[in-house]
C-alpha cells in the first residue's frame, strides 16, 4: 500500500474499507497534495449565475464546502465517542440510569444519521473527481447553484426530485 503522503485519492480496492468512506474513493490526503489540488478562491466568494456553470472555481468552492462539512461531522462523531467512553454508566438510581441510556441512544441515532450524511458527502466528492458534480443523475441537466448551495450533496434537479418523491408516495400508497 502506498503511504498516505504519496496518495491524494486512492481506490478502496487497494485497502480495507473504513467506516466513513464512499464506495469508490478515500479523500484523506496530505496538506501538500491538498494545496496542489486547490484553486485559490477569493475571500467571500459565492458562486454566481454569471459565471460558467461548474467552472473550476465553482467546483473548488463546493469541494471545499463538502470537505469542511465532512470534517465537522466527523469531529462531532469523535466527540460523541469520547463522551460515551467517559460517561459513568453505573448510576445508583434507576431513573438516572434510564435517563442516561435514553440520552445515549438519542445521541447514537443522531450520529448514525451523520454517518449516512458523511457517505453522501463522500459520494458528492467522488462526483467532483469524475466531473459529474452539479449535474442531475437522471436527466444530466444542471442541478443549479441555488440548490447546490442549499444542499451540496444533491444528485437530482428539483423537478427530478419531485418526480422521484411522487413515485415513492405512489408506491407507499399501493
Amino acid at each position: 500500500m502506498m503511504p498516505p503522503d504519496k496518495l491524494a485519492i486512492r481506490s478502496l480496492d487497494e485497502r480495507e474499507k473504513p467506516a466513513y468512506t464512499a464506495h469508490r474513493f478515500d479523500y484523506w490526503c496530505s496538506t501538500t497534495e491538498i494545496r496542489s489540488m486547490t484553486i485559490e478562491i477569493p475571500e467571500g466568494y459565492a458562486p454566481s449565475i454569471d459565471e460558467e456553470y461548474m467552472s473550476a472555481t465553482q467546483v473548488e468552492y463546493f469541494r471545499q464546502k463538502l470537505l469542511t462539512w465532512r470534517a465537522e461531522l466527523l469531529a462531532e462523531s469523535n466527540d460523541t465517542i469520547s463522551h460515551l467512553k467517559e460517561e459513568n454508566w453505573q448510576e445508583p438510581d434507576i431513573n438516572d440510569r434510564a435517563s442516561l441510556e435514553t440520552d445515549a441512544a438519542l445521541e447514537l441515532r443522531t450520529r448514525d444519521r451523520y454517518r449516512k450524511l458523511v457517505n453522501k458527502i463522500d459520494s458528492a466528492l467522488s462526483r467532483v473527481v469524475d466531473g459529474s458534480y452539479g449535474f442531475c443523475d437522471e436527466t444530466g441537466e444542471e442541478i443549479g447553484l441555488l440548490r447546490l448551495e442549499a444542499r451540496p450533496i444533491a444528485t437530482l434537479t428539483v423537478e427530478a426530485q419531485e418526480k422521484h418523491e411522487r413515485l415513492e408516495k405512489q408506491r407507499r400508497d399501493d
